[in-house]
């Protein structure tokens, strides 16, 4: 399945800059998106997936492959493999800027976050846009079925898992999924984790999707010290696979609380960690109700415009907002998330609203119809919300 949002967003980001980099965890469609793109230019681009030695060596000496190669889009995929190359494509773009060539030279495909930020940033800043590829959403299934909302719910959104014949077939995939990153990819990426130990971790956080996060209670649990674990937690963010939603920062005069939220970002990552294969399984279990928020939240954050900082809010006297999003200087969301079908908040939350002075106070939930809860808050389908955060500016 291809997502035409983002392939029309990458295809603008290259008219504009020499260097566009998609980031995403592996499987989740970079390549078919990145050779969607190439089969659409002219002259054909190149491509390298620099995982493969045969392919990798044609880089030995980088400057001039660049160079014969000059005005064609070349395709760099799992770049990470090769951090040394950002700084040669630095001096690269340079020299084509002042020979003309100042847009779509490179789109640059990478796996783990943080060390392709880090290295791009020291060598390609003001050369390089990024777009962030999410699995499907709500927005982007065939149907709107309530069949295929749950499935995409129960499987989660990397595309083989959502098409597998089955959700047994769905389950085994994402099993290997995990089994792969952990025995495979972990390893490559600095020094060696057991995977055991890693694979715990991950189950550890399945279990408590959407808590806040307790750094010295992770580390007791998988008896290792504090700092190892907090080093466990940032792998994973860095490659793709959690996320850490911060408190809310803002001066409000209350004592906020100060530890992130953190979620796994894929839903039916989480339902494989705790070996949920079918909807009955999933609606069974205690976390059911933030297997829903998480997965509403991922779906909200993948149409964020470029800038938006998410938040939550959460005071020591029980004040208490799921998402803050800051539109701008004048608009404030407040995003209350429940799975009932006749949703209702929490004191907490009107306080939270009240403390954040938020302008704009929704309930996401699993139905089909908009309607008033109070004269100030609104109930909401999720696809609704979606488009409210999308499109207005």
């Amino acid at each position: 399945m291809i997502k035409r949002q983002a392939q029309s967003e990458l295809t603008q980001l290259l008219e504009e800059f020499p260097a566009v980099g998609v980031l995403g965890p592996r499987q989740i469609g970079k390549t078919t998106l990145a050779e969607t793109i190439a089969a659409a230019e002219k002259p054909e681009p190149i491509y390298l997936d620099l995982e493969r030695p045969s392919e990798a060596a044609k880089l030995n000496e980088p400057e001039e492959y660049f160079e014969i190669h000059k005005g064609k889009l070349i395709i760099l995929d799992e770049i990470q493999r090769v951090p040394e190359l950002f700084q040669i494509l630095r001096g690269v773009i340079d020299r084509r800027r002042r020979e003309g060539f100042r847009t779509g030279q490179f789109l640059i495909l990478g796996s783990a976050s943080l060390d392709l930020l880090k290295q791009s940033s020291e060598s390609l800043a003001g050369r390089i846009a990024y777009k962030e590829l999410s699995g499907l959403t709500v927005a982007e299934i065939d149907h709107k079925t309530s069949a295929d909302f749950e499935r995409l719910w129960l499987r989660g959104g990397f595309p083989d898992s959502f098409l597998s014949k089955s959700d047994e077939a769905s389950l085994r995939w994402r099993l290997n999924f995990i089994s792969t990153y952990l025995e495979r990819d972990v390893p490559q990426l600095g020094p060696r984790i057991p995977a055991v130990t890693l694979r715990n971790l991950w189950t550890m956080l399945a279990h408590s999707q959407g808590g806040q996060l307790n750094i010295a209670q992770l580390g007791n649990n998988l008896d290792v010290a504090a700092p190892t674990a907090k080093r466990y937690v940032e792998l994973l963010e860095d490659l793709l696979l959690i996320r850490t939603l911060r408190p809310w920062s803002g001066n409000v005069g209350k004592r906020l609380v100060k530890a992130p939220k953190i979620y796994i970002r894929d839903s039916g990552i989480t339902h494989a960690l705790l070996n949920l294969t079918s909807m009955d399984d999933l609606l069974g279990h205690p976390v059911v109700g933030a297997s829903w928020e998480g997965f509403v939240l991922e779906n909200l954050l993948s149409c964020l415009p470029t800038g938006v900082t998410p938040w939550f809010y959460r005071t020591s006297a029980g004040a208490e907002v799921d998402l803050v999003i800051e539109k701008n200087s004048r608009e404030k969301y407040a995003i209350e998330i429940k799975r009932s079908q006749a949703p209702s908040v929490s004191k907490g939350f009107h306080l939270g609203c009240e403390d954040l002075n938020a302008t704009k106070r929704f309930i996401v939930y699993p139905g089909k119809e908009r309607f008033p809860v109070t004269k100030e808050i609104t109930a909401i389908p999720i696809l609704d919300m979606m488009n409210e955060l999308k499109d207005r500016k």
